[in-house]
């Protein structure tokens, strides 16, 4: 059994996945470790194009879209590796962050999901690095604004990305960007759960790992950039999928009556972010404007999410048919 096997899903990304993968070659012990890559039926059709540069990588070929956990499921079936690492395509690690998470995991005590430090193109901290498990009060107050100026603040807790140093710190959510777990414990722990298409399954599967006694840990000393999505495009298909997922899992983990409360406090939320916006597009001008008109689509999303509009319109079924 190999020590690390590293798992990518790729979906229509093949530009990112070799920068990806052409970071992770170029650190120390990167030839001793195992990496799959499962493409989920990419329509690009140039995937291939992996084992003609890496050909040590092992491919696997969906011939359908399985979603991000189910492909993770596959590609997880097929690896040997003592630890597991499920990385995003659209990364690039600039240290030897799987060295760094190993050495500390090895050290903690009942270790559940592992994560490190993601950061933005220029380098900038990612705050979506860590998370809390979703609940009404914090998603209403999740204004940057706050967050900010509050880093500690129980509701969101992000104060361990900015803290520097090299102790691993217990958070509650890891981004399913780059998530780290021993064997043992994802099998015991069911995998990721494979009703979430898209978006969600990170918040699954820490809760279901906290459930089962385990730690969530943030290790800050490895470090990743972390692209994330470009187009616009996407940005929507983005949005209306994350807050559906969101809703599926507040209805799993804390039942139909809480998912209710959810779904209207989150509405009247938007409502009131919508009305400010609007007034913000109206008296400002250039990138500010722009800004604005941007966060105001995001909460029309948002609020028709909240109140079923999409659920019922043909055009937002269809993003559930598709990749990210």
């Amino acid at each position: 059994m190999t020590e690390l096997s590293i798992i990518i899903v790729n979906w229509n990304s093949t530009a990112y996945l070799l920068q990806c993968l052409e970071s992770i070659y170029a650190q120390p012990h990167a030839a001793s470790d195992e990496i799959i890559v499962v493409d989920n039926a990419s329509p690009d059709g140039d995937v291939g194009i992996v084992k003609e540069r890496y050909p040590n990588v092992v491919l696997i070929e969906s011939s359908a879209n399985l979603g991000f956990a189910g492909a993770n499921n596959l590609g997880f079936r097929s690896s040997r590796g003592e630890y597991v690492v499920f990385l995003n395509p659209d990364t690039v690690l600039i240290n030897p962050a799987f060295d760094l998470m190993l050495q500390q995991v090895k050290a903690l005590p009942s270790v559940g999901a592992v994560g490190c430090s993601l950061l933005n193109e220029d380098h900038s901290v990612q705050t979506s690095a860590i998370q809390t498990f979703p609940t009404i009060l914090n998603q209403l107050l999740d204004i940057d604004v706050l967050r900010n100026r509050y880093p500690a603040f129980y509701l969101w807790n992000i104060a361990p990305l900015f803290a520097g140093g090299t102790k691993p710190s217990r958070v509650e959510v890891i981004s399913g960007a780059c998530v780290l777990f021993k064997r043992e414990v994802f099998a015991q722990i069911g995998l990721f759960s494979e009703e979430y298409f898209m978006y969600a399954e990170d918040l699954d599967l820490c809760c279901k790992a906290a459930k089962a006694g385990f730690v969530n840990y943030y290790i800050p000393q490895a470090q990743i950039i972390h692209y994330g999505g470009r187009s616009s495009t996407v940005r929507r298909r983005a949005v209306l999928m994350k807050w559906k997922s969101i809703l599926q899992y507040v209805a799993k983990h804390r039942g139909a009556g809480y998912q209710l409360a959810f779904r209207a406090a989150m509405a009247c939320s938007a409502l009131v972010r919508m009305m400010l916006l609007i007034v913000l597009v109206a008296v400002s001008r250039g990138a500010r404007r722009e800004s604005a008109r941007g966060a105001l689509l995001k909460w029309w999303l948002i609020f028709g999410t909240m109140v079923g509009h999409f659920e019922r319109s043909q055009h937002a079924k269809s993003f559930s048919t598709q990749g990210a």
